[in-house]
């Protein structure tokens, strides 16, 4: 942003520094002239005729009094910009720390020294503020390329069964037809989970009221095939639990857990419970599955995009893409809520969302 050319901050303390001495230089004299000299006599004898007169001290005071007003203008011109230099010596830190993040170094820090202050404030909350960024700016860098990689597979597939039927035009086109269909299927379901987390991180502005319990039943419902398919037994219980958010990436968020619930569970005969209850200010969704036993080190790792882990990758037809529970940390986020995992003793794991109820 262009401004024009100004004041600087430590000429203006300068000149409040140095205004200041001079007011009250001159109020001393008006005080020294108000109850000193309005009662000295005003003739020729002075007081008792020994004394001098009115006249002769003021001709006699008047060029000192100048003399010092002039002292203290220039010893607050010089002083004011010494103290000025060192009060603001901390904000020219912060400056040159603020021209180095953007330029793009963010690991830079100005690690303030010195006890507590409005300044040392200022710079732990912008040191930690670059952290934050750093952090963030390295998560978007490695999405980036990670999503760039998983993309370019799929692409990478599609040309080389393509070039494979180019060269053998006798080659069985229906199975061609049919892993090309697999292909850019996995294809459209990563680039749809690409653009829902990129609204989850980006928040919702339209909220409406949001029943969870109503979307538990619904995501039930609409996976109950694929939990017959595996023989996993599917409950929903507790009540109400209302919150206020989009129903469409709530709805989301619930079917992407309760779908991880049935897909990371035993081959057989496993168990999936989807609880929800008002906690209080809070509405809690609970969704609890049997499976392997997972260690708190991979257990951390499960909200990272494309972090699936070695124990979890499928290779059936419900390979997923790595970004189940981080579009659901990433709607969780987006509606103030807080996403808890936790792995069971038993195996399995157990998921806590809470999100603030509906007033």
């Amino acid at each position: 942003m262009d401004r024009r050319p100004g004041l600087s901050a430590r000429l203006k303390l300068t000149l409040s520094y140095a205004g200041f001495l001079a007011v009250a230089g001159a109020l001393l004299l008006a005080v020294v002239w108000a109850y000193l000299l309005r009662y000295v006599p005003d003739n020729s004898q002075g007081l008792l005729g020994i004394s001098p007169n009115r006249y002769l001290l003021v001709h006699t005071f008047a060029p000192a009094a100048a003399v010092a007003m002039a002292f203290l203008l220039v010893f607050g011109l010089v002083g004011g910009w010494i103290l000025a230099g060192r009060m603001l010596a901390p904000l020219t830190r912060i400056r040159d720390a603020a021209r180095t993040a953007g330029t793009g170094s963010l690991s830079h820090r100005i690690r303030m020294p010195g006890r507590r202050d409005e300044f040392r404030e200022l710079s732990d909350a912008f040191d930690s503020m670059l952290g934050q960024l750093e952090s963030h700016v390295a998560e978007q860098q490695r999405f980036a390329a990670n999503a760039s990689h998983e993309l370019r597979t799929p692409l990478a597939i599609s040309r080389t069964l393509l070039d494979v039927a180019r060269k053998d035009p006798a080659r069985d086109r229906g199975e061609l037809i049919e892993r090309l269909y697999e292909v850019n299927t996995r294809a459209i379901d990563l680039t749809e989970a690409l653009l829902l987390l990129s609204r989850g991180d980006r928040g919702t502005s339209t909220r409406e009221g949001v029943d969870l319990s109503l979307l538990a039943e619904e995501a039930a419902e609409t996976l109950l095939p694929l939990a017959e398919q595996r023989r996993i037994t599917l409950d929903v219980t507790g009540g109400a639990a209302p919150a206020d958010g989009s129903a469409e990436l709530l709805s989301r968020m619930v079917t992407n857990l309760v779908q991880n619930a049935l897909v990371h569970n035993l081959p057989s005969g496993g168990a999936v419970t989807v609880h929800t209850e008002a906690d209080g200010g809070a509405s809690v969704l609970r969704v609890e599955n049997t499976g392997p036993a997972l260690s708190p080190e991979l257990v951390a790792t499960l909200t990272e995009p494309f972090r699936r882990g070695t124990e979890r990758v499928r290779t059936d037809e419900h390979a997923g893409v790595g970004l189940g529970l981080a579009i659901v940390q990433s709607v969780v986020r987006a509606h103030d809520g807080s996403l808890d995992l936790v792995p069971r003793p038993a195996g399995g794991l157990l998921v806590t969302v809470r999100l603030p109820a509906t007033p």
